[in-house]
């Protein structure tokens, strides 16, 4: 990137935006009332609506220094158990809570790291999930693993349990990289995990990569990726760091003076595709990649890809629901999410509540300007449809916005279509962030865009 737009393109990438996993984002969220959402449960879930649930477990052994998630370090079986009873609790009081639906299509257990509940854990929960919710044919259960700390015996409970795709966080398998963010991990862990994986009858592995990282280069990111590659990982994402100690206090641990620039970055993230495509994978959105023949790339090339809280994704679910501290759902209404704390969320489980906390009731225009940054964040196009009136006008209200990235040569406009030209892919957030009027009003909470 040598020719003369590079400054302002570096501008650009270091501009706050958000990953735009929803619209609006959880940034605009404000008080909900439980009853709220007992209403939104009652009047928007049909009978034929496939489920989506969400259950996220904000524990680790120890707490990784670039980790952004709700999560907190435990070595303690009680409290382990304490918030496994909780889960229990809240999953059978939002099963009575709905009405007649058609079942779970995709089960995701994240964190943290889901797997500290343990195999007898697991089996409880997954076991009360399966009977009060019900699964469809074919449903996807999804699961987010530490190698390090990953067993024979936890690979078999998963297979038992019927999972049928693992994420493995790997990040970078330098040693030296790995030290600097508070996260080792031979890469013979790595194999060893994906391994297991797969012999218990687990056929989809993805590996979580990132760039951005203290000390990291374009060869330890182009190592990262190759390696990833020839465990034959079926999906990768790779995730641009981001830099936010004010918010993760944490992070203040990592040395911000050996952050990569925005210049740097964006080499990083180029590099990591080159090496994947050359892999035989297809890049797919602002930052995964899949085997030609997984359904994520399928999808992709159907125009079928989706992104909801947990990224790109398949699913289509129409009801996403959120169980555990912070966990948020989604449902044809608005946004709700659980208390982020995980005692007051237990206490108010124990309490006979549903433990929602924040949230968003959607409007039409929302709804509008949701979809078309969706669309864009999977297909890098829009058909523009200038003959609903409110289309219109949300579409006149990007054009300034469009007008001046479009000279930056990162979108192309033509007749009734808008395309993100194959730049501007790296920079499809700020693309995003022309329809999304919030966008500048929490800027510090978001990430840098590239």
């Amino acid at each position: 990137m040598t020719d003369t737009a590079l400054p302002s393109r570096l501008l650009l990438a270091e501009a706050r935006v958000p990953r735009y996993t929803s619209y609006p984002t959880a940034a605009q969220f404000g008080p909900l009332e439980e009853a709220t959402y007992r209403r939104w449960l009652t009047e928007q879930v049909s009978p034929g609506d496939s489920l989506s649930l969400y259950v996220h477990v904000p524990f680790c052994r120890d707490l990784c220094w670039y980790c952004a998630c709700h999560t907190r370090p435990t070595r303690s079986a009680a409290r382990i158990e304490a918030y496994l009873g909780a889960l229990l609790a809240e999953a059978g009081q939002l099963a009575e809570a709905l009405p007649a639906h058609g079942g779970i299509a995709h089960l995701h257990l994240g964190g943290g790291t889901p797997s500290i509940l343990g195999p007898e854990g697991l089996r409880a929960l997954v076991g009360l999930l399966r009977e009060r919710f019900g699964l469809r044919p074919g449903a996807e259960l999804a699961i987010e693993l530490a190698p390090r700390l990953f067993d024979a015996p936890l690979a078999g409970t998963l297979g038992e349990l019927g999972f049928t795709r693992a994420s493995l966080g790997v990040q970078d398998i330098d040693l030296e990289i790995q030290r600097r963010i508070g996260r080792p991990q031979p890469v013979e862990q790595v194999a060893e995990a994906a391994r297991m994986l797969r012999a218990a009858g687990i056929a989809g592995v993805n590996i979580d990569l990132m760039y951005g990282l203290p000390g990291q280069t374009e060869d330890h990111v182009a190592a990262s990726a190759r390696f990833a590659a020839g465990l034959g990982a079926d999906r990768l994402a790779v995730f641009g760091y981001a830099h936010l100690p004010s918010a993760r206090p944490h992070q203040r641990a990592i040395d911000a003076a050996l952050l990569p620039g925005a210049a740097a970055r964006m080499a990083q993230a180029e590099r990591a595709e080159r090496e994947l495509v050359a892999a035989g994978y297809v890049a797919l959105g602002l930052d995964h990649f899949a085997r030609p023949e997984d359904p994520l790339a399928i999808a992709a090339a159907e125009g079928r890809l989706r992104r909801n809280f947990q990224g790109y994704t398949t699913d289509a679910a129409p009801v996403l629901l959120g169980l555990g501290a912070s966990a948020i759902g989604s449902l044809p209404g608005g946004f709700a999410q659980n208390l982020v704390d995980e005692r007051r969320y237990a206490e108010a489980v124990a309490a006979g509540h549903l433990p929602v906390a924040h949230g968003l009731a959607v409007t039409v225009e929302d709804r509008l300007r949701g979809n078309l940054i969706e669309r864009l964040m999977c297909d890098f196009a829009l058909d523009l449809d200038l003959d609903r009136p409110e289309a219109a006008a949300v579409i006149r209200d990007a054009l300034p916005r469009l007008v001046e990235l479009e000279g930056e040569g990162l979108v192309r406009r033509g007749p009734g279509r808008l395309e993100v030209t194959p730049l501007g892919r790296r920079f499809v957030r700020q693309v995003a962030a022309c329809f999304d009027v919030h966008a500048g009003a929490a800027a510090a909470r978001y990430s840098v865009a590239v």
